[in-house]
């Protein structure tokens, strides 16, 4: 349980629940239950939940809370918001790798649906996808922001709030892969993909509730562009304040320009 000195500060930015705690240990356990709560309130309504994992350095503390809560996982099926296009699920950058190395083979989900970013035929791999998301209506989405305000792979420059689609295939910007490189999932910058499938804005905002986990202070201008900027493109992450489910959790470092 989360104290009240534990939080630096509570606020709402149109629709979305900011909360700010001194630490990122505290913030990750504190948004932890938060996904506890909502996967178990589906559960107890339905039986099961579904649910989006997000990856990437910035998650590891949330993963490793989220591991220890009080879920029942054999009725948890899990998706998960992009793929780098054209590595194998045994790359040390796949977020298939990721997710089944931090969480999934530990917990062992009622289903795992993976998005094969190495699959010959991209196109018919992103319909199966979108078509696995329109059966199972996610409960809650667990993700982050990128330092060029992100959410999944939706990058500035290919961020559209109107997609049609549900997944897609989109074209990292060099911002993008820089913060890739220097999490050091990759040996080089030109070692990064260019390309990715992702999730698209509107398949994350379908999220019944939105976890999102932003600790570091190298995210501080990402978030502080989300919550004052203009809700557009310029800062995908922006479009958290539009969605009434969505909460917004940061340490002291990440929240350090607001």
């Amino acid at each position: 349980m989360t104290l009240k000195k534990e939080i630096i500060k509570e606020m709402t930015v149109d629709k979305l629940n900011v909360t700010i705690f001194d630490s990122a240990d505290i913030m990750a356990n504190a948004a932890s239950s938060f996904v506890e709560e909502k996967i178990n309130s589906a559960i107890n309504k339905r039986g099961f939940a579904n649910i989006i994992l997000a990856t990437g350095s910035s998650q590891f503390l949330f993963i490793e809370a989220l591991k220890k809560k009080e879920i029942d996982w054999q009725k948890i099926n899990v998706f998960h918001l992009d793929e780098y296009k054209d590595i194998s699920a045994n790359h040390p950058a796949s977020f298939r790798k990721y997710l089944k190395d931090r969480i999934l083979d530990f917990v062992n989900p009622k289903r795992v649906f993976f998005l094969n970013g190495d699959a010959e035929d991209c196109e018919n791999e992103m319909k199966k996808y979108e078509h696995n998301l329109i059966n199972h209506p996610i409960d809650i989405a667990c993700i982050g922001i990128g330092e060029n305000g992100h959410i999944a792979f939706n990058d500035p420059g290919v961020a559209d709030f109107n997609d049609s689609d549900l997944v897609k295939l989109v074209l990292l910007d060099e911002a993008c892969k820089k913060q890739q490189f220097n999490e050091g999932w990759f040996p080089s910058l030109d070692a990064v993909p260019k390309l990715a499938l992702t999730l698209t804005i509107p398949a994350i905002l379908k999220s019944k509730f939105i976890s999102c986990v932003v600790p570091e202070k190298r995210k501080s201008k990402a978030v502080y562009d989300s919550l004052n900027g203009q809700i557009n493109t310029n800062c995908p992450a922006s479009i958290l304040r539009t969605h009434l489910g969505s909460t917004l959790f940061l340490d002291k470092d990440s929240a350090s320009r607001l």
